[in-house]
């Protein structure tokens, strides 16, 4: 979990008239990428060049809820360290492979034409009304193997609306707001520690 600097630079001269894809879990990218970059370059003064790349992370906004670091704050961090602008976070779990839901260039969370997302209201669970905050249930068409088709996740959430995004694409978008009251800490990410 150390940054590999000439490494990575050695792969950005490679690569400088291509998209680079970047991919990671978004508290790891902050721990061991953005912050490894900051303290670089108050040592030597280098930076990375990455106003060519496209970043998706999702998984571990739990871990760095503690230290109010927020989407915005996030991505404008990011932009700062290594110009990389487009920056976007997703929502997705390990229970229902092959479903996630992207964020827009609006910060919004879409629905797939795979996928549904409901809230529902947490005393008796009743669909909730849009901007109602409620418990996530995520819906996929996507899992045969096993019974992975309608999730009741532990994360709260709210409908922000439907075939109306800013960014023009239809279907419903929502946001998660954290993990409810006292639910067990278990993504996949919170499997890492120091």
């Amino acid at each position: 979990m150390s940054l590999q600097l000439e490494a990575i630079k050695e792969f950005i001269r490679g690569h400088k008239d291509e998209r680079i894809f970047l991919f990671g879990f978004t508290f790891m990218i902050w721990q061991y990428f953005y912050e490894a970059l900051v303290k670089i370059k108050e040592e030597s003064g280098q930076t990375l060049d990455l106003s060519n790349a496209v970043m998706i992370h999702g998984g571990g906004w739990k871990k760095l809820a503690s230290l109010n670091i927020s989407t915005e704050r996030f991505n404008s961090s990011l932009e700062e360290i290594c110009k990389i602008k487009s920056v976007h976070d997703y929502y997705g779990m390990v229970e229902q492979t092959g479903c996630i839901y992207m964020a827009c260039e609006c910060g919004h969370l879409h629905a797939s034409n795979f996928s549904d997302v409901i809230v529902r209201r947490p005393f008796d669970f009743s669909v909730a009304d849009k901007g109602e905050e409620g418990i996530i249930e995520v819906v996929s068409s996507i899992p045969e193997s096993y019974p992975g088709h309608v999730l009741l996740t532990e994360d709260r959430g709210v409908i922000l609306g439907e075939d109306d995004c800013p960014c023009g694409r239809k279907g419903k978008y929502f946001k998660v707001l954290g993990r409810m009251k006292n639910a067990e800490i278990r993504g996949c990410c919170d499997t890492w520690s120091k």
